[in-house]
């Protein structure tokens, strides 16, 4: 079997920019909401028999506490906003497993349902949606990949090398130094994608780098105030590697509780009200093993 994990937060703002604003029955914008679940349907359709979302039913989360420029709610367009706890409710009512997340982020429930279904002799690949930098530290050769959905890629462990200059398992390391402006943190001045891979590719974690660049066995740009900015700054560079490390220890459901068995009673209703009965519709038609005509 394969195990589809998707970003529900990534989905629910694609599909809030991407389309046009559409509201439902009681006048409340639910075009967002209703485009996540258009797209899970048509991966059911396409055979996904095993999917899971998580969404960030809280932005905060344990981070914040660490660092306060950690990225917050603040900014967000009302209207999307309160489209969350639709969304939750939406994806429950679709009958796919959902799991809001409040002390921790999305991200975290996705690496470690990753990781859960990896280990699972049954599982043949785990495909995890979305695009952010820091998923790519739970890609493990062809067996968990991640699929960036603006590129149509799937990224397995040599695309993500290709694509960072490190291997999956330096990512934190890697966004350390170069910071995540999307997380809210900004990396060690001076240090950017080329000097971080260069160095990270041959040393793979901070502790391994040598505290003078003298020592080091390669030769990016600036490298002598590179080492030394990283002795100045270690601190820093530990907390911003906790803060993209991603937390594998949730508790976590198995494969056979993702397995979907079809739509609730309730999803018919909701579709309706949305303008949308043709969702419903074609997600019976999943259940029943029938092409929607």
């Amino acid at each position: 079997m394969r195990v589809h994990l998707v970003d529900g937060t990534y989905e629910l703002f694609r599909h809030f920019y991407g389309g046009p604003p559409r509201a439902d029955a009681s006048r409340d914008r639910r075009d967002a909401v209703a485009g996540v679940i258009q797209t899970l349907i048509g991966m059911l359709e396409g055979g996904a028999t095993h999917v899971g979302v998580a969404t960030d039913h809280v932005i905060e989360s344990f981070r914040n506490d660490l660092y306060p420029g950690y990225k917050t709610g603040e900014g967000i367009d009302p209207k999307l906003q309160e489209q969350f706890v639709r969304l939750e409710e939406a994806v429950a009512a679709l009958g796919v497993a959902i799991w809001p997340m409040v002390e921790v982020e999305a991200d975290d429930a996705l690496a470690a349902v990753a990781a859960s279904a990896a280990s699972d002799a049954r599982v043949e690949q785990v495909i995890i949606y979305t695009p952010d930098k820091d998923l790519a530290q739970c890609v493990r050769g062809d067996r968990v990949v991640q699929f960036d959905r603006r590129s149509r890629k799937v990224l397995n462990a040599d695309q993500i090398m290709a694509k960072f200059g490190v291997p999956p398992a330096s990512i934190p390391d890697y966004l350390a130094l170069t910071g995540d402006s999307s997380d809210g943190y900004p990396g060690l001045p001076g240090w950017g994608s080329k000097s971080a891979s260069a160095v990270l590719s041959r040393y793979g974690h901070l502790e391994a780098v040598p505290a003078s660049a003298a020592d080091w066995d390669v030769r990016p740009r600036g490298a002598t105030k590179l080492a030394e900015i990283l002795r100045e700054r270690w601190n820093d560079a530990v907390l911003f590697r906790l803060l993209a490390t991603l937390r594998t220890d949730q508790p976590v459901v198995g494969v056979n509780e993702i397995e979907y068995r079809g739509p609730t009673t309730a999803f018919e209703a909701l579709a309706a009200s949305w303008g949308r009965t043709a969702l419903s519709a074609r997600a019976q038609a999943v259940t029943l093993g029938e092409p929607f005509t």
